[in-house]
């Protein structure tokens, strides 16, 4: 018994060291498929070697080949029925073999165990139990056949890299493992060897493995002092990722900007692009009503590329694929949206390129090898698009909460810069045009709206618009004359232009190039457009639809759109008329005395300031009296819905008075901020104050917030009860902000003539 223990210790320890090699790599895949598939290429090379013990060395090479080579095809063969790849075996594994390397290193995590993914780990850990084998028990060199195992497993952990957890537990497993293979196998099988040697001999040998024994002791824990340290740093530093040195699959140049496409298909609407079927929850039919008027009357609607990046002249995808199986990673889906699970075979006819068209977002895609972009939800095929081209794709298609997005809030931050960002050269009409349709309206979605609604009702949707969306081809086509080829387009200048200006709205913004598609049929070049989205916290990327109605004629721009000049004018004020103080002096008869008779000068200067000082007065008094009656006429007249619109103006005058004026574009949360801390910020300067704002007037501007926003989102549901409350709020601000001035301020609140002609 003790005799096979050792006979079996060697090979049972490099079938335990390749296996763990397998479970480092198989981290980052998804399943236990590769722990398995290398675990069975541990055991066979280990056991070809230990079979073939007794033939020459030249032979087992070749027969370990021959089977590693069985075993490889079975293991490509189970690795493509579990990701359902199309296509024969000789095509899978020819398309493995050539690109096993790179799509390793740039597939997407989890990984799947795809022919092209096992193939290389398989291959490794039955060459690394082959050469151990043949080291350990042909040469009896036991732990030099431990290398290429522990070289196997050092392998594994840089492949891996910083895509998973430390793999001390394996690494600890490696290390004991072969401590207990060394020490069973090591012991000899039949007394000690120094039995038959005579007492000086015996004594001298021992004296001498003693020595040795202390020296290596020595310089083991030598070793361990030195580098311990600096192998335990190791552990928390982020290893390097070898992924970054193999470029991922990249689309074409048509594919990275396919606005473009948009007026070629719409010049020819009838070619066809693909075929498809769709599955939707409770049948076909139309989808979502959020999803816009262009999709009314179709089934669902398709997504081929998201366009997150713009430069000032070109909008482009800027996404990084990573070789994907036929299950892709998954998402949380946005807190507040319901999520339905689409399903869609697409034949593809005379699409070109290699962007795969599917419904946001694909969770499962079978009958084609797909890269995927995790941050925007898109597919390509590397090796691009073939007319019948066959696949499968099932999604998760988000819905957002229609009820949340009136007060729905936009996040900001770096990790929403990209999709905020503004490149520089923007013409300063497209600066005022955002300027002017946020102005009377805070919150985000209401912006949107307002863009939306804009667009929608000022430019003619046409077929033959010239395609472009840099800074100038937007600025004609929102600008430009009527009958010289402005205010036209497709939808590349719709998307475009809503996504530019929601950006210099303060709002997240990008453009998708999709399909409005029927629930089953063909999907010709008609049904392509744009469509811009914008990013609410906690309901996702929401769709806006700007495109005209087909039955309304667009308003021209110039109606509307009135520029204001960067400094506007003064109020008109009444000039006082002066009316003469003196008489004018009687002329002297000829050849008389001059008459001396007249106003002394005195009494002129002094009735000229006199009269001087009286307009100053009067108008001081008529500036009070217009402040107040403007003051009245905001928080008294009209419907409720007006008083409070009314007392919220009053509030943000107030701010401007006090020097912090607050911009167009900020949400009535925001401004409500602002007004807090300036109110802190007025009492800590004021040495009068108790140093801390009154409660009741930091309390008066939430309310005041809450109701402009109500009134915003909610028409006609305020009460008179609450516009009271608005007035009593705007008033109580106003009153706390305006104790904390100097004196002289104070006394010239009210006849400012500021908020009688600054723009509303």
């Amino acid at each position: 018994m003790v005799r096979l223990l050792r006979a079996v210790a060697v090979p049972a320890t490099l079938v335990v060291l390749v296996t763990l090699a397998g479970v480092v790599l198989g981290r980052v895949y998804a399943g236990s498929l590769l722990t398995m598939l290398v675990a069975g290429a541990a055991v066979g090379s280990v056991l070809v070697s230990v079979v073939t013990r007794r033939l020459p060395s030249w032979l087992v090479a070749p027969v370990s080949v021959l089977a590693m080579l069985g075993w490889t095809a079975v293991c490509l063969r189970v690795a493509a029925t579990d990701a359902q790849l199309p296509g024969g075996f000789v095509e899978v594994a020819g398309d493995a073999a050539g690109n096993a390397i790179p799509r390793l290193l740039t597939a997407m995590i989890p990984v799947q165990a795809t022919p092209d993914t096992v193939l290389l780990p398989v291959v490794a850990a039955w060459l690394a139990g082959l050469a151990g084998a043949e080291v350990a028990l042909r040469a009896g060199r036991v732990l030099l056949g431990y290398l290429p195992p522990v070289l196997l497993h050092a392998g594994a952990v840089y492949v891996v890299g910083p895509n998973a957890e430390p793999a001390i537990g394996a690494t600890v497993a490696v290390v004991v493992t072969a401590a207990l293979g060394l020490a069973v196998s090591s012991r000899p099988p039949d007394g000690d060897p120094v039995d038959g040697l005579s007492p000086v001999v015996r004594s001298g040998l021992r004296a001498r493995l003693a020595v040795a024994s202390a020296a290596g002791t020595a310089v083991v824990v030598a070793l361990a002092a030195l580098l311990g340290p600096a192998v335990a740093a190791l552990v928390e530093t982020r290893p390097v990722d070898p992924r970054r040195y193999v470029q991922p699959p990249q689309v074409e140049t048509l594919d990275e900007n396919p606005l473009i496409r948009i007026s070629g298909w719409a010049l020819n609407p009838e070619q066809e692009l693909f075929q498809v079927a769709t599955d939707l929850p409770g049948g076909t039919g139309p989808t979502d009503p959020a999803e816009g008027a262009a999709t009314d009357s179709v089934g669902v609607r398709i997504q081929l590329a998201v366009l997150s990046d713009y430069d000032g002249v070109t909008w482009r995808v800027g996404a990084t694929y990573r070789n994907a199986g036929r299950i892709l990673p998954t998402t949380e889906p946005a807190p507040y949206a319901t999520v339905e699970t689409v399903r869609q075979e697409i034949t593809v006819s005379d699409l070109s390129g290699r962007l795969l068209p599917a419904v946001p977002t694909p969770r499962e895609v079978s009958g084609a090898r797909v890269a995927y972009d995790l941050g925007t939800g898109t597919l390509i095929r590397p090796n691009g698009l073939t007319p019948g081209l066959r696949y499968t794709v099932t999604s998760a298609r988000e819905r957002p909460d229609n009820n949340l997005l009136a007060t729905a809030n936009t996040p900001a931050g770096d990790a929403v810069a990209r999709v905020l960002h503004v490149p520089d050269g923007a013409p300063e009409q497209l600066r005022r045009l955002a300027t002017q349709l946020a102005e009377e309206n805070g919150a985000p979605y209401a912006r949107a709206a307002a863009i939306e609604q804009w667009l929608a009702e000022h430019y003619r949707l046409v077929a033959d618009a010239p395609s472009g969306h840099a800074y100038p081809n937007l600025a004609f086509f929102l600008f430009g004359p009527r009958n010289g080829g402005g205010q036209r387009g497709t939808s590349e200048q719709f998307a475009a232009s809503f996504a530019v200006l929601g950006r210099l709205a303060g709002l997240p913004t990008r453009v998708v190039v999709g399909f409005a598609a029927p629930g089953s049929g063909p999907v010709r070049a008609a049904d392509a457009y744009a469509w811009p989205e914008v990013l609410f916290d906690g309901l996702g990327w929401v769709s806006f639809d700007p495109l005209p109605r087909p039955d309304e004629e667009p308003r021209p721009v110039e109606e509307d759109f009135r520029p204001q000049p960067e400094d506007p004018p003064p109020s008109e004020q009444p000039e006082p008329t002066l009316e003469p103080t003196a008489s004018p002096p009687a002329q002297a008869a000829p050849g008389g005395p001059a008459d001396d008779s007249g106003v002394p000068t005195p009494v002129l200067v002094g009735g000229t300031g006199g009269g001087l000082l009286l307009v100053v007065v009067a108008l001081l008094v008529t500036l009070a009296g217009l402040r107040r009656a403007q003051t009245r006429a905001r928080l008294r007249r009209g419907d409720p819905g007006h008083r409070i619109a009314g007392a919220w103006r009053e509030l943000t005058d107030t701010l401007r008075l006090a020097g912090r004026p607050v911009a167009a574009d900020l949400s009535a949360t925001e401004v409500a901020t602002v007004a807090r801390a300036t109110l802190t910020e007025a009492i800590r300067r004021d040495a009068t104050t108790s140093g801390a704002p009154d409660p009741g007037a930091t309390a008066a501007v939430d309310d005041l917030a809450r109701l402009i926003n109500q009134v915003g989102f909610a028409p006609g549901a305020a009460s008179s009860e609450q516009a009271g409350t608005a007035a009593e709020a705007a008033t109580t601000y106003s009153r706390a902000l305006r104790a904390t001035l100097p004196r002289w301020r104070r006394l010239l609140w009210s006849v400012h003539p500021g908020p009688l002609r600054w723009p509303r």
